[in-house]
């Protein structure tokens, strides 16, 4: 689950008055599931997110449900080497906190920089299927289709980084976008595709500028752009097809895998 998904929902939860303890990797070593900062929440009867799975995170459930019936327990620490002490072979060290969720401390949380902002132009089966994959990865989306009726129903507990925005002229939310942003292209009528994809590529400062269809449609599309002025370092700016190259298949939720796959390998999507 990831973080701003994560935040919401420990702000639901409290809001409904239901206690929530706090797991928290304060600190690691060497080689561990997951990294200094992953937080895990855990209720009577729910566990919403993970710091890694296995023994670990089975030994913080049960101490963090023990602190359930403490609410006046201060902070605790557990000092784990994952290897002698819980059986496990990734051979690090983990420092966990666990303490009651607070509105106070949830308010304070720092959340991680999104992987990356993506534009995505298009809410028809592939641009859904996109969406599904990227409710639990670490983005920000603006979903923009002229169609109100395409986009399915929003929750915003399930998915706060996503913003479905309905347009009459998607190629005029280009400008809108911040510099480094990565563009998906892929609404319902070819026409629109190449004015918004002219759009992407006229700004010059796109991470990644992604357009679905075929090497024909990419090369009438380049075409048409030179001819309308664009130069060379600019056309070679466009990615179509998109996916990644070996994953066969056209069926949305495979298209969508490649895609995403891709977009998660980009220069954009690298955290430091």
């Amino acid at each position: 689950m990831i973080m701003l998904r994560l935040q919401a929902a420990a702000r639901a939860r409290l809001d409904g008055g239901t206690p929530v303890v706090e797991v928290l990797i304060a600190a690691h070593q060497g080689s561990a599931p997951r990294e200094t900062g992953t937080r895990m929440l855990v209720t009577h009867h729910e566990v919403l997110g993970t710091i890694g799975g296995g023994h670990l995170e089975w030994k913080a459930i049960e101490a963090a449900r023990q602190r359930l019936a403490r609410p006046e327990a201060p902070p605790q620490e557990l000092d784990l080497p994952l290897g002698p002490a819980l059986g496990q072979c990734c051979g690090g060290r983990v420092k966990l906190r666990l303490s009651h969720l607070t509105r106070e401390a949830l308010d304070g949380w720092t959340l991680p920089p999104p992987r990356f902002p993506l534009q995505l132009h298009g809410a028809g089966h592939v641009g859904r299927a996109i969406v599904r994959l990227l409710t639990d990865i670490d983005c920000r989306v603006d979903w923009v289709d002229a169609r109100p009726d395409e986009f399915p129903l929003h929750d915003p507990l399930e998915q706060p980084h996503i913003t479905p925005i309905v347009s009459d002229a998607p190629e005029m939310e280009v400008a809108q976008a911040a510099p480094g942003t990565v563009f998906l292209v892929m609404t319902h009528r070819h026409d629109l595709d190449e004015a918004i994809t002219e759009a992407i590529l006229r700004r010059g400062d796109a991470a990644f500028c992604g357009l679905i269809g075929s090497a024909t449609k990419r090369a009438r599309f380049l075409s048409r752009f030179e001819a309308r002025g664009l130069n060379a370092a600019q056309l070679g700016r466009l990615t179509c097809p998109i996916g990644l190259p070996g994953i066969a298949g056209k069926e949305p939720a495979v298209l969508a895998v490649s895609v995403v796959a891709q977009l998660l390998g980009c220069p954009a999507s690298q955290r430091t």
